[in-house]
């Protein structure tokens, strides 16, 4: 059996981490699966999703301290000089932290460790409505 679901989330850009996993846990609720597979995709090129252990230490400062290091904001890219825009940083950090995640079902709950935690990073430059297929599939 195959559930699509599709989850909302508002942002407000700029490295805001938004921790997805109680709407992915209501989804696979819903979709009533007892074994399976729920996989996550993030509609867009300037947002990321990934598990990590959500407190205000490392989704507020390190994930961002991390990523600014990687692909710095102030850095020159030829995104920017091609589309006129300020948000090559993000094109760039979301292509490494990867758009989907698959995460196992079993007994019909999310396989995730004691603190862990499925997150949106939404790296653009400014607030945007973000959709994530969340599409479950087993029996």
């Amino acid at each position: 059996m195959v559930k699509t679901q599709n989850i909302t989330v508002k942002t407000r850009g700029n490295c805001e981490v938004i921790n997805i996993t109680e709407q992915v846990s209501g989804a696979v609720a819903l979709a009533d699966i007892r074994q399976g597979t729920a996989t996550l995709f993030n509609i867009g090129s300037t947002a990321g999703i990934t598990t990590t252990e959500y407190e205000p230490g490392l989704a507020n400062h390190d994930l961002e301290a991390a990523f600014e290091k990687i692909a710095p904001e102030n850095d020159r890219y030829e995104h920017e000089q091609t589309w006129h825009d300020d948000n090559g940083h993000a094109h760039v950090r979301a292509s490494l932290l990867g758009p989907s995640l698959c995460v196992p079902i079993v007994d019909g709950r999310l396989t995730l460790g004691t603190w862990q935690q499925i997150i949106l990073v939404d790296f653009d430059t400014r607030p945007r409505t973000r959709t994530i297929v969340c599409q479950i599939v087993g029996d």
